[in-house]
């Protein structure tokens, strides 16, 4: 299971039966009830700002051509510019886009990074298409979408389907309409032209240092701690290799195909990640072999499922054995088996705080671009050690004051957020 790697990887389903729109809806209406935010603030936040629909034209290679449909849903910008991924996959929706822009709204105003949520992306498998075709899928986007978006309006990233070639892509089409380089249009970018260092680890790096975070909140020290990680994509293997250099014992780590597991504790760097091999962690000579469902039920610390949405589920959360779980993928646990870990005393520490190190190093590449100034790995790491440790710091106060889910506590410190800008800044008539 090769885990979406960027900032705004989401992934396409969140519950049993719900939309990720009506996901986000329901947690909005539930964070609402903790908080004392004007109710026509709560209205205006069930909406997107606006959701951008147009035709993509492409000629293959073989001369014919086809349209394709894009999308680019704005959900709020009242504390900063729209930021969210460009998706290129064959489910892609508006409504699809309008949950996930309302995600990446709570995720910004959780971290307290100066942007709103978007989400847009083209209904296309971009397995089908070819390097060249691609290219110019992407380049045609960046067109077809190019009075929508901007450095100081909304800046799109990489996501599913989608990489730092396609941002390059993406950003050398806009600058070139716009008759100069405009680097800032666009993150998680090669560091060459524009993008920053440490981008890529950067969600899983943040999945670790919540991991060690919640560890010593609940008693243990990282070097003390079992782990396990469903998922050995960039998010899975950076948080699992960063564990593991603490001296977490990693004892589980799965791609698509199954399981290394050694009690022992694996060499986490000798495991091929999907970047570096492809579906290749069964390959690594470990002592034995777990399917990936045996994995979430694994007696350990900390369970960090990070490859896909709704692995942990009504079926199975009563097997989790983990005394910790932290949401390395999006929407890894299902409303119903969320309920079931709360009345078993499971904390669940959720995907908008723990993997929202790849936006947050987003907005660090925004600056570095906007400044025309590069910063050093070191500086990255050290600044995203500080954004996450004050993040964690502000949840675990409303877990403590509110006696919430540490879920429920990050979508208050989110929305008191938001809601305090959107009544601050007031309703133009």
């Amino acid at each position: 299971m090769a885990t979406n790697t960027l900032e705004d990887s989401d992934d396409e389903e969140y519950s049993e039966t719900e939309s990720a729109l009506e996901t986000a809806l329901r947690q909005l209406s539930a964070a609402a009830t903790q908080v004392n935010v004007d109710d026509g603030v709560i209205e205006r936040l069930k909406h997107p700002t606006r959701v951008v629909e147009v035709g993509v034209p492409l000629k293959r290679d073989d001369g014919s051509v086809e349209v394709y449909t894009g999308y680019r849903a704005q959900h709020d910008d009242v504390r900063g510019p729209y930021k969210g991924g460009l998706r290129f996959h064959p489910e892609v929706t508006a409504e699809e886009c309008v949950g996930l822009s309302m995600w990446m709204t709570w995720k910004c105003a959780v971290m307290d990074l100066p942007f709103g949520g978007a989400k847009g992306g083209v209904v296309v498998n971009p397995k089908e298409l070819t390097t060249a075709e691609k290219e110019r899928l992407t380049r045609r986007f960046a067109e077809e979408i190019r009075d929508t978006i901007g450095p100081k309006q909304d800046i799109p990233a990489p996501d599913m389907g989608t990489d730092a070639q396609t941002m390059a892509w993406f950003m050398d089409a806009y600058s070139m309409q716009e008759g100069e380089t405009v680097p800032g249009v666009v993150t998680g970018k090669p560091p060459v032209i524009g993008g920053s260092e440490g981008r890529e680890e950067a969600p899983g790096r943040s999945v670790a240092i919540v991991a060690r975070e919640a560890l010593r909140y609940y008693g243990k020290n990282a070097d003390e701690a079992t782990v396990a990680v469903q998922g050995f994509g960039s998010v899975g293997a950076n948080a699992a290799r960063l564990l593991d250099d603490w001296g977490a014992t990693v004892v589980a780590v799965s791609d698509v195909n199954g399981a290394a597991y050694d009690t022992t504790g694996l060499d986490t760097h000798a495991v091929p990640s999907h970047e570096e091999e492809p579906e290749a962690v069964m390959s690594y000579d470990a002592p034995n072999t777990l399917t990936n469902e045996e994995v979430l039920e694994l007696d350990v610390d900390v369970l960090i499922p990070a490859a896909v949405g709704n692995v942990l589920t009504a079926d199975n959360a009563d097997d989790v054995q983990a005394d910790i779980v932290v949401e390395g993928a999006n929407g890894p646990t299902t409303s119903a088996a969320d309920t079931i870990l709360a009345e078993r005393g499971v904390p669940v520490i959720p995907d908008i705080l723990a993997n929202a190190g790849g936006v947050t190093v987003s907005y660090f590449e925004w600056l570095q671009d906007i400044n025309r100034r590069q910063w050093s790995l070191e500086r990255v790491n050290d600044e995203l050690e500080s954004q996450m440790l004050s993040a964690w710091d502000d949840v675990r106060s409303e877990v403590e004051a509110r006696d919430v889910s540490w879920r429920d506590a990050a979508y208050v410190v989110a929305l008191e957020r938001v809601g305090e800008a959107k009544e601050t800044r007031g309703l133009w008539p």
